[in-house]
Order: structure tokens, then C-alpha cells, then sequence
């Protein structure tokens, strides 16, 4: 586990979805998190104490969350010196990045000269199997999107939340940087070879016989050229007998290409659907999820109406107005025959 309490990194970024790291984690784990660091041309804040490096850790901050995210998932020069007065201060340093902190040779000569640690939390496990695509007891939601960053972890964790409220067993399987990090496991897909990506979530969320629920955090999207590799992937390992689809409205174009557009939340959904159906035949759509952040809550309250009238699916921002439609509905579900069937 990452030592807290931690000091969330916003560095100099000036675009919000950057510091979807560092804004998940103070979401979902509030008590863990001490302060930010940000420089003082950085807009962005999450309302905690803004700390300096020593100051952090003096008051207690035992690791620095580099959680941001930029193309690429590279350590830019920034980063590396910060994470190195991170570390002549005391703390350890934790990253989701795709560059590894364990590869520069400053940050691991004085990791090991003060006896602290650098997390690279995007390593995946070293025994992957390919997946196989049998059948396997245990019920399992999906999240998909119409784009990257559009709310598939916070309508995850939700649902997780949601259905143990509910007295059903569920757990949340995490599979990205920021989910990780919250739930201090998991298996960060898109750092896993092609080859084995549903076999990295077929171990993620093996059989399970307790009638409880592994709510699967989705990547990407199908229609968005840089990543539906990875997407694709977790469909088929998941083996899901319900998706959530999830969406920004108002969104311009898919993240990082402008000139593409979002594709129709209907259609996203159908080619999710006809793709899942490879291992898991009896798959059915559950429900929507909006992120409705930028919008008027009346404005927002009135797509969610008019988006479920739409598509025949209960509708709602997790966050804004709670995920109980939703979870009415999976509670009324009735096993599919793939939840039942014994592993082989």
C-alpha cells in the first residue's frame, strides 16, 4: 500500500481533465489527503491547503501523488524536479504515468539514499494470461463511454457503493491510474501487452460464488481511434452481464482530436453491446450516466428525463443525483446463464 496521508500534485496544469488523478483521489479518499502542490501559475485547485514540498512534510504528508495526466503519460522535466524535492524533503513519490519513476536515475539514486519508495502504479501484474473467454460464475458490470475522461470511474465507484448500500456484495475492480490509486489495487490496462488484456480482467474479476457483483471500471472508448484497443479488450474480459454507458454532454470533439466528433450516445452504445456479446451472449445495457459537472442541475436534471425517455434506460449523474434507478434495475436483474455457469 501507498503510505498516506498524501500530497496531491497539480504542477502547472491549466486544463482540468489533467488532474483527473489528483481530483479522483481527493473525491474518494478525502481522509488520506493532507494537501496539493501547485505552482503559482496553475488555475486549478481541489480546495485542499496549498503546501509546499517541506512544508507537506512537516505537517505529515508521507507521499507525493504526481496525479496528473498528459498525452503520452511522459515525466516532463517538471515533474521529475518536483518529485525530487519531494523526495529531499522525506516523502515517497507515487505516479500513474506511462515513464516510469523507477527509470530516472536521479529519482531512484535518491529514493535509495533516503530509504523511500517511487509507486509506479501502471505496472502490470508479472503472471497475465491471455483470456480465454469461457464462461465464469459471478456477476459483472461494465462502464463504457462515448469518449476518454468522461466519467467512467466516478459512475463506477458509485455503482460499487451503490449496490453494497443496498446490501449486495460488490466490490470495485479497478483499472486505470486513478482508480488504483483509490482502491490501492488493481490492474492498469492500457500499460498491458495487446495480447492480454481480457486475460489481465478475467483476473481482475475471477469467479466468484457469493451472488455479489464486481462493477468494472472501464477505459476509453470504442469509437476513439487512440484507444478502442483497449476497450474492445475489456469487453471481452469482463464477460459482463449489464453496461452502464457513460457521457459528457456538450462535449466538442473526442479528447485530444479535434474535428471528431462524440459519436450518438444510442449507436455507442449498440456497438458496445454487439462487441460484449462475443463472451458474454446475454449481455443487456443497464443504464446511462451523465456528467452533467458543466451544466445548470435544472438543465441537467431535464436531459437526464429526456435522455432515458430516449433510450428506454433509467438516467442519472451519479454524483448530482445519486445512481438508485440504476441500481433498481441491476437489483431486478435476473442472473444471466453465464453468471451461473462453472469456470472451466
Amino acid at each position: 500500500m501507498i503510505p498516506a496521508p498524501y500530497l496531491l500534485y497539480l504542477g502547472r496544469s491549466a486544463d482540468p481533465l489533467a488532474i483527473k488523478t489528483s481530483r479522483g483521489v481527493a473525491a474518494f479518499r478525502p481522509e488520506d489527503c493532507l494537501g496539493e502542490f501547485r505552482h503559482d501559475e496553475c488555475p486549478l485547485t481541489l480546495g485542499l491547503p496549498r503546501l509546499g514540498m517541506r512544508e507537506a512534510a512537516a505537517a505529515g504528508a508521507r507521499t507525493l501523488i504526481l496525479g496528473i495526466a498528459g498525452a503520452g503519460g511522459r515525466l516532463g522535466d517538471d515533474l521529475i524536479e518536483d518529485a525530487a524535492a519531494a523526495l529531499e524533503a522525506g516523502m515517497n513519490v507515487a505516479s500513474g504515468l506511462h515513464q516510469r519513476l523507477r527509470d530516472q536515475p536521479r529519482l531512484a539514486a535518491l529514493a535509495e539514499a533516503r530509504s523511500l519508495s517511487l509507486f509506479d502504479v501502471r505496472d502490470p501484474p508479472a503472471d497475465l494470461k491471455v483470456g480465454t473467454g469461457y464462461p465464469r460464475s459471478g456477476r459483472r458490470l461494465l462502464t463504457v463511454g462515448t469518449d476518454c475522461s468522461v466519467g467512467k470511474m466516478y459512475a463506477t465507484i458509485t455503482l460499487a457503493r451503490g449496490l453494497r448500500d443496498r446490501g449486495a456484495a460488490a466490490d470495485f475492480r479497478a483499472t486505470g491510474q486513478t482508480g488504483i490509486l483509490i482502491a490501492g489495487g488493481g490492474v492498469a490496462v492500457d500499460a498491458v501487452v495487446a495480447d492480454f488484456i481480457s486475460g489481465a480482467i478475467e483476473q481482475l474479476a475471477p469467479a466468484r460464488y457469493d451472488h455479489g457483483w464486481d462493477v468494472i471500471e472501464g477505459q476509453g472508448s470504442l469509437f476513439h481511434p487512440s484507444f478502442a484497443g483497449v476497450s474492445l479488450g475489456l469487453l471481452h474480459g469482463a464477460q459482463a452481464e449489464a453496461l452502464v454507458i457513460c457521457d459528457e454532454p456538450g462535449r466538442p470533439h473526442m479528447r485530444g482530436i479535434p474535428g471528431r466528433p462524440l459519436p450518438d450516445l444510442a449507436e455507442c452504445l449498440e456497438r458496445n453491446l454487439e462487441a460484449a456479446r462475443l463472451t458474454s451472449p446475454e449481455v443487456g445495457a443497464a443504464g446511462i450516466c451523465l456528467n452533467t459537472s458543466a451544466m445548470d442541475p435544472a438543465a441537467a436534471r431535464r436531459l437526464c428525463d429526456a435522455t432515458e425517455d430516449r433510450l428506454g434506460l433509467p438516467c442519472t449523474d451519479p454524483i448530482a443525483f445519486g445512481v438508485e434507478p440504476i441500481i433498481d434495475k441491476l437489483l431486478c436483474l435476473e442472473p444471466s446463464s453465464l453468471s451461473t455457469s462453472v469456470f472451466r
